[in-house]
């Protein structure tokens, strides 16, 4: 097929949009393939609209080839399935809901667990039906509080969701592992850079997750991976490794001491090398604990207070607290919530006043380094004052662990002994769950076993951001002029350039395109008369068809020329040949 660009729905801009942040964003709107219509929200123009199929198309076929089976769903749905399994509220604020002419309450689906459950529950009932794979594209919702980037954080977004239904447990593992490995051949045919790590289940649940993400500088998912074994997890599901317990007979007893003008841990630092030096070695932002208060916000609406120790060389992560514990909210704990509480003393919280057994019965959690033996200073819940030799189990106990704390370049990796983390940033393109029965439990799904007795169904959930993949090829798929996409989804095989105002160019061009189209190639073809080649050029580079063949000066010598966009290499290709050698191109991507 042809398109021609005198015709074509397309403008190019030659200046970036005020609200692009990173490159896909920039790039996308500039060469014609997207534009705003409202906050996180963008249309789709037709460039963009035939990478997005390409897109579609590659998922599509691997779903296929694995035995998955496409259905559809609506996007406006019922209230009712969702209150079921609890996400109408779990999902709060991120939920668009709306209301129908007699009141009834409808949401814009965010995603589809609940719907492939009850599709199967009203068809199938013997574990001689299962398993079965089951898998839509379609457009999301979400009310993103913060969307940003263009379409790689948007409120509405198309997305493929799978799911996997299986009577044992043995029967969810092969599932699992029959998605992942289709996930790895269509993240290996988008033509970007990825990495598969582990992760944590949030609000979605179940006993096993990962994501693949797609490195780029300007992701906003931070992972790490161990330079010694094959470690690799997103921030909010790395486990830290804590020192083992050590015994505490013969350490110094807990001593409050003066420490004045300390509002800062380095100003308290300071004042324990000067006033209150240690023996063996100066005092370090390690060696102190820090009490962070916060206040949860749970779905139901109820607030509870928690503080969470930690080291004082490490500051609270929010992301990996929001993993540790959503769909539950976390705020900081503001003044008016200080004041309810009389034994807080803000800035010398120590863990005398905290836990559900103390004076505050504040829920205390503490980071896994704060382990039995270890040695603290920290707040004594006096104004001015600080308690050194604190040592946790024997002088005090928290409620619990929570992993909350910064992960930094050189902690060491929690499976070996001899590799260290380094961080990465990446984009989230698929989550894989194994999510077990907890939306089977929820809505009633069982079958009959072999014995007759009803059991019930174990799930897996398999997604997929169709619509910010185009985004994070384009990420990791452009240079200073412009996109440079893979071949495989490239919105056209070729893309053709008439240069001059030569009649025979044009007319030589046409003759190309048109045989190249009978050769079973898509091609944009520039025909535009009264534009300069210099302006063709251009927006040839920006909307980044990987070959471009410009017709032109070289047709005196009985040849065109082909530039490869992605190495920039240029050849001349006799016009007797140019069809066979341009599909042969094509053909080897």
């Amino acid at each position: 097929m042809i398109s021609r660009m005198s015709s074509l729905f397309l403008r190019t801009l030659r200046d970036d949009p005020a609200d692009a942040e990173v490159a896909s964003h920039r790039l996308l709107v500039r060469a014609g393939y997207v534009r705003r219509a409202a906050p996180g929200i963008y249309s789709w123009l037709p460039l963009g609209l035939r990478v997005l199929r390409n897109v579609e198309g590659i998922i599509r076929e691997e779903m296929d080839a694995m035995g998955a089976q496409e259905l559809q769903f609506p996007a406006l749905l019922p209230k009712e399935p969702y209150e079921a399994s609890n996400r109408w509220t779990e999902y709060g604020d991120g939920l668009f809901r709306l209301q129908d002419r007699k009141g009834a309450d409808y949401l814009l689906g965010p995603t589809h667990e609940e719907m492939f459950t009850l599709a199967v529950k009203d068809l199938y009932s013997s574990y001689k039906d299962l398993p079965v794979w089951l898998y839509q594209i379609q457009t999301k919702y979400r009310d993103e509080a913060r969307p940003r980037a263009g379409i790689l954080r948007g409120r509405e977004f198309v997305m493929k969701d799978s799911y996997s239904f299986d009577t044992t447990d043995a029967g969810l593992e092969d599932s699992y592992l029959a998605h992942r490995d289709a996930y790895v051949r269509i993240f290996d045919r988008l033509g970007f850079d990825y990495a598969v790590v582990k992760a944590t289940s949030g609000a979605m649940g179940g006993s096993r997750s990962e994501e693949f993400l797609a490195k780029a500088d300007a992701g906003e998912d931070t992972y790490v991976r161990c330079t010694s074994c094959d470690y690799a997890a997103n921030v909010e599901a790395v486990t830290t490794r804590p020192p083992a317990p050590t015994a505490y007979d013969g350490l110094p007893a807990a001593h409050a001491e003066k420490t004045p003008d300390t509002p800062t841990i380095a100003t308290l630092v300071d004042v324990l090398n000067a006033d209150h030096p240690r023996d063996d070695r100066p005092w370090t932002a390690g060696d102190t604990l820090k009490n962070v208060l916060v206040v949860l916000k749970h779905p139901d609406g109820t607030r509870e207070p928690v503080a969470i120790g930690l080291p004082g060389d490490r500051e609270v992560d929010q992301k990996r607290l929001d993993g540790q514990l959503e769909p539950i909210e976390v705020e900081p704990m503001d003044e008016e919530e200080i004041r309810r509480h009389p034994t807080l003393v803000k800035g010398y919280v120590g863990p005398g006043v905290l836990g559900e057994e103390n004076a505050s019965g504040i829920r205390y959690l503490v980071d896994p380094r704060v382990a039995e033996g270890t040695r603290w200073v920290t707040g004594a819940d006096v104004a001015g004052s600080h308690v050194l030799d604190l040592v946790a189990g024997r002088d005090f106990t928290a409620d619990g662990t929570i992993e909350a704390a910064e992960v930094r370049d050189g902690d060491p990796c929690p499976v070996c002994d001899d590799g260290s983390l380094e961080t990465a940033r990446g984009i989230e393109m698929g989550h894989i769950f194994a999510l077990g029965t907890k939306y089977a439990e929820a809505l009633g799904l069982q079958v009959l076993d072999e014995i007759g007795k009803l059991t019930t169904v174990t799930m897996g959930s398999y997604g997929i951001g169709v619509s910010r993949a185009v985004a994070a090829v384009a990420e990791g798929n452009h240079d200073e002029l412009g996109l440079v996409w893979p071949r495989e989804i490239s919105p056209y095989d070729l893309h053709v350039v008439a240069t001059g105002k030569d009649e025979a160019v044009f007319e030589a061009a046409e003759e190309l395109v048109r045989e190249l189209s009978g050769a079973g190639l898509s091609v944009l073809y520039d025909d535009r008369r009264k534009v300069s080649p210099g302006v063709k050029f251009k927006d040839a580079e920006l909307v980044g068809v990987p070959s471009i063949v410009t017709v032109g000066r070289g047709l005196a010598d009985g040849v065109v020329e082909l530039k490869d966009r992605r190495s920039g290499e240029r050849s001349d290709v006799p016009v007797g040949e140019a069809v066979a050698r341009l599909t042969e191109v094509v053909r080897k991507g």
